[in-house]
Order: C-alpha cells, then structure tokens, then sequence
C-alpha cells in the first residue's frame, strides 16, 4: 500500500468512514512507515484541536444579578385575609336580605333579586380570597356594576330617593372591589418572570428581538404527500 492510500485510509478512520483497501491493511503499512505514523500523530492532534478548545473566561456576575434582582413578594395574606372578611360580610348582609331580616322597603320579589346579587358578590370575592389566580376574572364585571352604581346611587341621593343608611350598605361593595384589585396586582407581580439583565449596559435582554439574518424565520419547505396535495 502507498503512503497516499494509508493516509486516505487513516483520514477515513478520524471521520468515521469505511476505509478504502483490504481489512488490516492500513494498520500493516502504518507499523512499517514512520512518516504516515507521524502524519497520523499530526492528523489527530488536529482534529482534538478543531473539536475542543478552551471555554472562554466568564466573568463572575453573582454579585450584579443578586443587586438587581428584587426580593421575592410575599404570599399578600393581609390584603387576601381583609378580602375575606369583607367577603364573609357580604355574605351576612345577602342572607339577611334573603331570610327577610333587614328593614328594606322593596318588594319580595326585588329584595330575593338584590339578595342573590349580593349572596353572588359574596361567593366570587370569597373564592378570589381564597383562589388568587381568579381574582382578575371577576373585575371588569364588579368594576362595571360599582360604576354604574356609583352613578346611580349618587342621582337617587340628590332626589331624596335614598337615604345615606342604605346608601351604606354599598360600601362592602366598594371596599370588595378594592381589595379584589389589590390582591390581583399582588398575585400578578408574584408570578410575574424578572427581567433579565446585562452586566454592562444593566438593561433588560429577555425581550430583544435577534438582529441579523438569523431574526428573519426560515420558510418552511413544502412536502409532497402520497397523494399528491401539498403539505406545509
């Protein structure tokens, strides 16, 4: 075997290829040639150089990340345990509308109507007190029912329609909707992600788009089925 054909075989064998020529026969020609033994040596030291190199030097930034992350939020129980007790009282004054104890001057049928709606205000604050996450859920139509009301209440007050004693009675509403927003805020700050943050610039990257041709989405090839439509 030539030198050459060994050093074909040999290149082969750092590739992973067949090797051309008979089985063994580059090992016999390599034990009897020096210099394909040395171009060999030189082959592999070349090959572990193109496929390992030295990791590069990663400054230590355990510092800056620790000075720019902001401590984790607390559970918010304050704000879910006051939630609760308002909730617990909207349930008292629903019942109490309900089982005919309060002294409103409405009709049967209107009084069950305004205990159900409140019995309802009751249950939702009480669940979002006690099941954060569904706290958002809930707003758009309690901040709507507390506007409109607000409107209302405030017209029938300035007709003598209503007496500030009932006009009361809302503030549990009120206050229910207030604390509902807190503690979605809360709850929506606690599992928001942290922004990631450089060294340098100190300046948020997580939500950088790529530049470059590799910001541009490949297209997608086209396949033809078996059948013969297009797939994508």
């Amino acid at each position: 075997m030539r030198c050459e054909e060994c050093r074909e075989g040999l290149s082969a064998r750092l590739d992973g290829e067949t090797e051309p020529g008979p089985p063994g026969a580059v090992d016999r020609h390599l034990d009897g040639c020096a210099a394909c033994r040395d171009w060999f040596t030189g082959a592999q030291r070349l090959r572990r150089a193109m496929l390992l190199r030295p990791a590069p030097a990663v400054p230590d930034l355990t510092a800056s990340i620790l000075e720019r992350t902001p401590a984790p939020a607390g559970e918010g129980w304050g704000l879910r345990i006051a939630l609760a007790v308002v909730a617990i009282a909207q349930l008292g004054l629903a019942f109490a509308q309900l089982l005919g104890t309060t002294h409103d001057a409405m009709p049967g049928h209107l009084a069950h109507e305004s205990g159900a709606w409140n019995l309802a205000v009751g249950i939702g604050l009480l669940t979002a007190a006690l099941r954060p996450r569904l706290a958002g859920g809930q707003l758009p139509l309690l901040t709507g029912f507390v506007g409109v009301l607000f409107a209302l209440s405030a017209g029938d007050l300035a007709t003598g329609q209503v007496t500030v004693a009932r006009l009361a009675t809302h503030v549990l509403v009120v206050l229910g909707l207030a604390l509902l927003y807190a503690v979605h805020r809360a709850h929506r700050n606690r599992n928001a992600p942290l922004p990631a943050a450089t060294a340098d610039s100190g300046t948020a990257t997580s939500g950088a788009a790529p530049e470059g041709p590799a910001a541009r989405p490949r297209p997608r090839p086209f396949r033809r089925q078996a059948h013969g439509h297009h797939a994508a």
